[in-house]
């Protein structure tokens, strides 16, 4: 990947990161301003909400400039192409849009920057973004290729109807979905997610949103467990419509499961799960499954929640620790004198010498990962995912 740039274009390309640094979000909010006045047709696939909220935006600007600091070895940031790549696989990315996004990104880099951008920097950078797109079309192919071939799997987007609808607190409700055509479903890794995507009455694009399959793989159905959102918040608008609107019987379009979020079900050393909010929702997997194939396996449940309203999964989370030899679960209540999960409480709990996997608001992780390297856990047994745009971690 690397040989492709010569030494000179490498050179450019690391001088910019300053300017990236500085300018990097008024150049990637520019891009998609451009981008999406010149082809409209993208705002099926872009989330509108992460772009109202500007998040979309700093994860590009993010991007760019790792991209920029890493050029003399893009092997670097490969662990990032391929969270992103599966990010794509799920929205339905294709090779043809490459070359328009690198269009509109150079133009943008032009426009911001003005005489500083000279001909020799938007080459370089013309060049070094052919290089990583090829990476992301090369990862992105080959996960294509494996979603296709898998026993039931499917590329894009599949009908599938709602069969079940059931409320698991005063803020989530989980959707039993099977296929509309009757077929079962491929198997997927505990912590892995879909893509839902709805045309809602009334709005001119179709918006896609992802969310974690919330129970242990099934063979003919997924279930995703969604939090409805404010009314007034942009990442309410199809939460709002699924609890309001979907019911059982109708119909919308899946994904095929993606993410690199995953339990490993091949080791039986102390595993922690720690969650809060609908962080909860990947966990919910990742305790079925081991209760289902690994029941000796030693394991801590902790969850936190606003209040005893929206605590979620209770009865699932009695059902499958019943099945577990060895296993302490525990819901925290941040309004109330059970308080929020600390760091001794980690410590009284958490087995350091196994793996813990963390999931929810980023506030919640970048203090429970903190606490967690304290107790001297390493960053290959920390493991955490967070919902939208690969943003970074302050302290990951």
């Amino acid at each position: 990947m690397i040989d492709i740039l010569s030494q000179h274009t490498r050179d450019i390309v690391k001088s910019t990161a300053p300017v990236l640094a500085e300018h990097g979000t008024t150049i990637t909010t520019v891009f998609y301003r451009n981008l999406f006045e010149a082809h409209p047709e993208l705002l099926n696939v872009f989330n509108h909400a992460n772009q109202a909220q500007g998040r979309q935006q700093a994860a590009l600007a993010n991007a760019v400039y790792a991209a920029a600091v890493h050029i003399d070895n893009l092997e670097n940031i490969l662990p990032a192409v391929v969270q992103i790549a599966h990010k794509h696989v799920s929205l339905g990315i294709k090779p043809e849009h490459y070359p328009i996004v690198g269009e509109f990104l150079l133009k943008a880099i032009k426009e911001v920057l003005g005489d500083a951008a000279t001909d020799e920097i938007l080459s370089a950078w013309e060049a070094a973004y052919g290089v990583i797109a090829n990476a992301f079309i090369g990862v992105e192919d080959s996960m294509y290729k494996e979603a296709r071939e898998q026993e039931h799997g499917w590329n894009f987007f599949k009908p599938f109807t709602v069969v079940r609808k059931v409320q698991e607190s005063g803020s989530i409700t989980s959707f039993y979905l099977k296929p509309t055509d009757g077929s079962n479903v491929p198997d997927y890794k505990p912590g892995q997610y879909i893509s839902v995507r709805v045309l809602i009455p009334g709005e001119q694009y179709t918006m896609i949103r992802q969310y974690s399959l919330s129970q242990a793989p099934k063979p003919d159905e997924f279930r995703i467990s969604v939090k409805r959102e404010e009314t007034n918040d942009p990442n309410g608008v199809v939460s709002v419509y699924l609890h309001n609107q979907v019911n059982e019987g109708d119909t919308v379009e899946v994904s095929a499961p993606a993410g690199e979020f995953l339990l490993d079900t091949s080791i039986i050393t102390p595993v922690a799960f720690i969650s809060g909010g609908v962080g909860i929702t990947p966990m919910m997997s990742m305790l079925e499954t081991v209760a289902n194939v690994t029941p000796d396996r030693p394991v801590v449940f902790l969850h936190s929640a606003r209040n005893e309203s929206l605590a979620a999964f209770g009865t699932d989370i009695e059902k499958h620790a019943a099945s577990l030899s060895n296993v302490k679960t525990r819901t925290f209540y941040s309004g109330g004198p059970d308080g929020v999960i600390t760091g001794e409480i980690l410590k009284s709990y958490v087995d350091v010498t196994g793996d813990a996997y963390v999931c929810g608001p980023v506030p919640f992780m970048e203090a429970m990962i903190g606490e967690l390297r304290k107790l001297g856990m390493t960053e290959a047994q920390i493991h955490y995912e967070f919902f939208g745009p690969a943003l970074q971690l302050s302290n990951a």
